[in-house]
């Protein structure tokens, strides 16, 4: 029974410990937050085995065993199979657990990868780049994820009934790394486990930053790791890869901004912080290299543009100087071609002495009466005129006044002419403003053609009148020159045509030509302002075409055509070269003699005409800063100068500079005449409220002042004096100056009294006793004591008696008392002079 019993075949069986759980038991895992709230986490505990000393000499009592006979062979082979298993088992264990670190270190590498792709496209700034790079990470993740889920979970080892084995610390699997679960959690999944609560995979939560980084958490695991013979790849730290990165972002971006060269434009004066911007550099570092030069500056301060030029070299940068002027660079637009010119009207100005019929001639060659109109029968404003002649030529005049007082309106009409008429008297000759005119001619290099006006008259010599042109360089043809010359009568329109014809034959030598399809191009002859229609201004075009709606600038004003006049008063849609216009449009009264430019838009104009008015203002207050108005001032505040203060309202412009210079004329080293203000239109409510801060005099020349000035005037007692004729302004002018003269005093001799007796009076003191010996003696008069004929006193008479009475004067051959104001030093023998101050008003 007991050899039957032992023939059996015995059945293997596992020899558990009282304590081991099951592979695959379950359990609950607590955990505990802040604020006191906790939350039960279901994990999975599995079991490893391991191979111990223990197992080893079971093991080899297994192989006594079977060398003693105790085990039977089935025995023998059925537990050596079981070895053989479970060593196979701990192998293919061994061979997972290292492909899965070396998953583990690939997914890792391809993290860190993907994070310097990622900051390489955040430093780039390409959005379309990093979504496709997120879209990229995504799905490799989603792969490493699918990959991780399909690798099969490692079998569990066949353990041997008779061996023992060493149960392994439980732990929990998170993601391809663990971690050791402590005792409490321990306990808590076997009791779960028992329940038959099922712990599911990954349920405890893991800082992704630990798993990468390798926290000191996991240090245990991997000194573990480290002592069973593993290999363990760290990578560098977040760290070390953020300091490294951006170490290389430093020295990218100097590398880059050295090599940046700029080309900074530079204006006249420009402001330490606007360089320092404009070179994109430190504000600190321009005033450092500044203090290098000596320059103590702030950052606020402005420096001259050779300063900026030198310091923005020095930073290597390519400096462009700019200027204020360049805003007019090009204005003018480009040279005509030849092929483009055309030819045009000739441009004559008529010139001469006063009341030598210029104004008549011109008359009589436009049918017109325009000497009539005129303020005392001269001309006083410049005038331009188009002549259209019988055979449909056409002829520019141009009319200039001949007053001595209008040298500016001459000069500027032989300086926009082409041929110069010098009218001259047959009956007066040559004048003094003839030959200004012939001057300006020359000046201007224009040809003359003179025009002897006033042939019929019967004291005529036209004769006379050639010889005395040969005094001033002026050599007609009848004496063999080249001054073509025309015998002329304005009132009887002889000669009329004759003087057309020579014009025109000038103008043929000349070849006047002009390209009429460009921008228009002229110079102001003549503004005014219109109560109705505002500024008004009279244009003679050079070249160009001139069209309603272009925009223009002449001088420090700026506006735009609204409308275009002939001499005649039509209106026109354009004007051409030579034709004289008178345009509407003004923004203000620009000054006559200013250049007339067509301009292509309206911030253009506006840009030229604020700068013109700049440099006009720096140029009056330099003017005002020169040592002679210094001079000036300071002798009015010494009361060595007396001045004569007008406000000055004419109707044109020139009008306005003729009085400003006639005025100006008559200032002396004692008087002067200071305009405070001159302007182009009628007295208004300011001009008397400065004239009253001023106790100036308001001058209005051709205009009114309204309704509202006068009464301000009249209430404030502001003298308005209104004229017409240039000689009236002058003469009131000069007697106003003469009347602020000091008088000249001029001594009158009276007489002579010899001192014969000097007399001791009781309260009155010492009285000489006097004989008259040459002259008169009067009271009050001024006298002198002469002692050895040396003068020891000057002073006035206290007392002048004639026995016992006061007399008012003593005759020669009389005697008479005398006693001295305040001086009493007088001896027998002293002789006394009387005279007397008179006060002679002065002249200019």
């Amino acid at each position: 029974m007991t050899d039957q019993k032992q023939g059996e075949k015995k059945t293997l069986t596992l020899n558990l410990k009282p304590d081991a759980k099951k592979s695959g038991d379950s359990d609950q895992v607590r955990q505990s937050f802040s604020h006191g709230r906790t939350k039960a986490v279901a994990v999975e505990v599995k079991k490893k085995r391991t191979t111990s000393a223990s197992d080893t000499r079971q093991a080899q009592n297994t192989l006594k065993a079977v060398a003693s006979g105790k085990l039977t062979e089935g025995e023998f082979e059925a537990r050596m199979r079981a070895l053989q298993e479970a060593i196979k088992n701990q192998t293919q264990e061994a061979e997972e657990r290292a492909k899965r670190d070396e998953i583990e270190l690939k997914r890792r590498q391809e993290d860190q990868k993907l994070l310097d792709d990622k900051e390489a496209l955040r430093r780039l700034g390409g959005e379309k780049r990093e979504r496709e790079e997120a879209e990229r990470i995504k799905q490799v993740a989603e792969k490493a994820e699918s990959q991780e889920e399909a690798r099969p979970a490692p079998e569990q080892p066949v353990v041997i009934a008779e061996p023992t084995f060493e149960e392994a610390r439980p732990v929990v699997k998170v993601g391809p790394k663990v971690r050791p679960v402590d005792d409490e959690e321990e306990e808590s999944n076997a009791r779960r486990s028992v329940r038959g609560v099922e712990v599911p995979k990954r349920a405890v939560p893991v800082n992704r930053k630990e798993v990468n980084e390798g926290p000191r958490k996991l240090n245990r695991n991997i000194l573990s790791r480290a002592l069973d013979g593993e290999e363990i790849n760290r990578g560098r730290s977040m760290a070390s890869l953020k300091r490294a990165r951006q170490k290389q972002k430093g020295n990218n971006s100097s590398q880059d901004q050295s090599k940046i060269v700029r080309e900074v434009i530079i204006p006249e004066f420009i402001t330490v912080g606007e360089l320092a911007n404009r070179m994109a550099v430190r504000g600190a570092d321009v005033i450092k290299s500044l203090m290098k030069l000596g320059m103590m500056v702030t950052i606020n301060q402005s420096i001259d543009a050779d300063t900026a030029e030198l310091i923005c070299t020095e930073f290597g940068h390519t400096p462009k100087r700019v200027s204020d002027s360049d805003v007019e660079v090009g204005i003018r637009g480009i040279e005509d071609r030849a092929e483009d010119l055309v030819y045009r009207a000739p441009v004559v100005t008529i010139m001469g002495h006063v009341d030598h019929g210029k104004t008549s001639l011109l008359d009589a060659l436009r049918k017109t009466d325009v000497a009539a109109g005129e303020a005392g029968g001269i001309t006083q404003h410049i005038g331009a005129y188009q002549v259209t002649l019988p055979s449909s030529k056409k002829i520019t005049f141009i009319d200039t006044p001949g007053h001595a007082a209008f040298t500016e309106m001459r000069s500027r009409g032989a300086n926009v002419t082409d041929i110069v008429v010098l009218v001259v008297a047959a009956d007066d000759g040559i004048m003094e403003q003839t030959i200004e005119a012939i001057n300006h001619a020359k000046a201007a290099n224009v040809p003359i053609i003179v025009a002897i006006n006033k042939i019929d008259k019967p004291e005529a010599n036209p004769e006379r009148v050639r010889g005395e042109l040969l005094n001033h360089g002026l050599v007609c043809e009848e004496f063999g020159g080249d001054i073509m010359s025309v015998e002329v009568s304005a009132k009887q329109g002889i000669n009329l045509d004759k003087l057309e014809e020579i014009i025109l034959l000038q103008a043929e030598v000349l070849e006047l030509k002009s390209n009429p399809n460009r921008d228009a191009g002229g110079v102001v002859i003549e503004a005014r302002v219109d109560r109705g229609r505002g500024t008004l201004a009279t244009v003679l075009i050079q070249k160009g075409t001139l069209k309603v709606g272009d925009i223009f600038v002449a001088g420090t004003e700026w506006g735009r055509v609204r409308a275009l006049l002939n001499d005649l008063g039509r209106r026109l849609e354009s004007a051409g070269p030579a034709m004289p216009v008178e345009i509407q449009g003004f923004n203000g009264v620009p000054t006559a003699g200013d250049e007339f430019i067509v301009v292509q838009d309206e911030a253009k104009a506006r840009e030229i005409a604020e700068y013109r008015e700049h440099k006009e203002k720096e140029a009056k207050a330099a003017a005002s800063a020169k040592s002679t108005m210094e001079q000036m001032m300071s002798q009015i505040a010494a009361g060595n100068v007396k001045e004569l203060q007008v406000v000055v309202k004419t109707d044109v412009h020139g009008s306005l500079e003729a009085i400003a210079q006639s005025l100006a004329k008559l200032s002396t080293d004692e008087v002067a005449v200071r305009m405070l203000h001159g302007g182009v239109g009628g007295i208004n409510e300011s001009d008397i409220t400065l004239a009253r801060a001023s106790n100036a005099l308001v001058v209005g020349f051709n205009v009114r002042a309204n309704p509202q000035a006068r009464e301000l005037a009249r209430r404030d007692g502001v003298d308005i004096r209104y004229y017409s004729i240039i000689y009236d302004v002058i003469d009131d002018a000069k007697a106003i100056l003469s009347g602020l003269l000091a008088p000249t005093l001029r001594e009158k001799y009276l007489g002579n009294a010899e001192i014969r007796e000097v007399f001791n009076i009781t309260k009155v003191g010492k009285v000489a006793g006097c004989y008259v010996t040459d002259g008169i003696v009067k009271r009050g008069g001024k006298v002198r004591l002469l002692r050895d004929n040396v003068v020891i006193h000057e002073g006035t008479l206290k007392t002048l008696k004639r026995f016992k009475e006061e007399v008012r004067e003593v005759k020669e051959s009389y005697e008479c008392g005398m006693a001295f104001e305040n001086y009493n030093d007088i001896r027998a023998g002293d002789i006394i002079e009387c005279f007397e101050i008179e006060s002679i008003a002065r002249q200019l």
